[in-house]
């Protein structure tokens, strides 16, 4: 299916009031520091009403530029520029906007996921050079795409270099309730550099894990039935004092390891170890909680490694739930503490040093399932669907819930070369159900 995206207009969104002196500089923390130099890509879709009269395209455009420029003043960095490693200048430059046609209706590219389609609806490459503005680097920025229905999608890019999913969740909720008319009581909290300051991470080779291999991404859609075979063949023995049934993030990520480290157990060069490496958020595990709303890249990483010995004798979902349950309550309130008074980095500078080796084969997860992106409603109804495009990362998981918050949505990037294999997997398939977006 050949898919047409024609840009018919292209601005700069400003805040709608200036950005106060003393806010000019917005501080980056050193967890921000870290993160690879990409965009969080995201894309909310919008079928046209039926029924009764629906609101004109070029009306909703109207809108969502207007209400963007007045939440950017609650959102002030996201209209600034980068400044360098340690800060955002946070000038009211604002956000890219832009508008375009496509050459179908809605239903057409719903019919079949197809990754490469999708990133169409993006407003640039949020990997490459598309993000490139002369000598600036754009925080924000918003592609209104209008189909041949009358439908929508709405592709946003933000930078990961200020942002988390849940940072990015904040703002979109903030912006869709702003673009309705309801009262915003988002307040963002930009105290992130106060808990974790700035450091000297001139040793991270932040870009390292953007693979220069060919990508692919699946789309595997998870019902409620299949989450739950999956949470009870991952349960601890049914002779335990006390059986632990494991949530549904952990039942699947431990189902997609087991799945991707197959494949990659089943090659000549095989690693000696396997990590599952899940994103955490640190906002709710430190003691006390970090402010709901505060903004910045607030997780960190909890990994579950196997040997080649335990991966051969026994590899089951049970076991690798039991590890990565082990590794995920091991980012505590604690260790958040060492984190925050480990200096030097050591930590981290161990982390890399592990997990650069070749002889260790790593699986990376991270779970949006409690975002509530199906309330982003700018006023014409609740997406009919959310997703994230492809990413450049091998082995990278992004796990959504389903609009019916009862299934789980899977996007699983992957090396081209595995893809085959991946496909034809008869332990997977029987789980993945081939519903599409409705």
């Amino acid at each position: 299916m050949v898919v047409t995206v024609e840009i018919i207009s292209k601005e700069m969104v400003k805040p709608s009031s200036p950005t106060p002196l003393d806010l000019k500089t917005h501080k980056l923390s050193f967890l921000d520091q870290i993160l690879p130099s990409v965009y969080i890509p995201i894309i909310l879709v919008y079928h046209a009403k039926t029924g009764h009269v629906d609101i004109d395209p070029a009306q909703k455009s109207s809108r969502l530029k207007l209400s963007l420029e007045q939440i950017l003043t609650r959102f002030y960095p996201l209209a600034g520029t980068a400044k360098d490693d340690y800060s955002i200048l946070c000038n009211d430059e604002g956000a890219e906007y832009f508008e375009a046609r496509v050459s179908c209706n809605l239903s057409d590219v719903l019919r079949q996921f197809n990754a490469e389609i999708f990133s169409q609806f993006l407003p640039f490459e949020p990997y490459g050079n598309g993000a490139e503005d002369g000598n600036r680097k754009v925080i924000l920025a918003v592609k209104y795409n209008i189909f041949d229905c009358g439908g929508v999608a709405i592709g946003i890019c933000v930078s990961h270099l200020v942002a988390d999913g849940t940072s990015v969740t904040t703002f979109l909720n903030a912006w869709s309730a702003m673009c309705k008319g309801d009262d915003v009581s988002i307040s963002p909290n930009f105290d992130a550099a106060t808990y974790f300051p700035k450091r000297d991470m001139s040793w991270c080779n932040r870009d390292k894990v953007i693979t220069k291999d060919k990508i692919v991404m699946r789309r595997l859609v998870f019902n409620k039935s299949s989450i739950a075979a999956l949470r009870e063949n991952a349960s601890s023995a049914a002779d335990s004092q006390v059986k632990r049934i494991p949530t549904r993030v952990e039942a699947l990520t431990a189902f997609i390891w087991s799945r991707l480290m197959a494949i990659s157990q089943s090659k000549p060069a095989r690693a000696s170890m396997c990590a599952a490496v899940h994103a955490v958020n640190l906002r709710e595990r430190m003691d006390p909680p970090m402010p709901k709303h505060c903004f910045g890249n607030l997780w960190y990483f909890a990994a579950a490694v196997l040997s080649r010995d335990e991966v051969d004798h026994d590899s089951s979902d049970r076991i690798l739930v039991s590890k990565l349950n082990n590794a995920i309550k091991g980012i505590n309130g604690d260790y958040v503490k060492k984190i925050k008074s480990d200096v030097h980095g050591d930590l981290l500078k161990r982390a890399y040093a592990l997990f650069g080796r070749d002889n260790i084969e790593t699986y990376n997860f991270t779970s949006w399932c409690r975002f509530p992106f199906y309330e982003a409603d700018f006023g014409w109804g609740k997406p009919t669907w959310v997703c994230c495009p492809s990413m450049p990362f091998k082995n990278l998981v992004v796990m959504m819930s389903t609009k019916d918050e009862h299934g789980i949505e899977a996007f699983v990037n992957i090396l081209e070369e595995d893809a085959a294999v991946f496909d034809s997997d008869p332990e997977l398939l029987p789980f993945v159900s081939l519903t599409i977006a409705d």
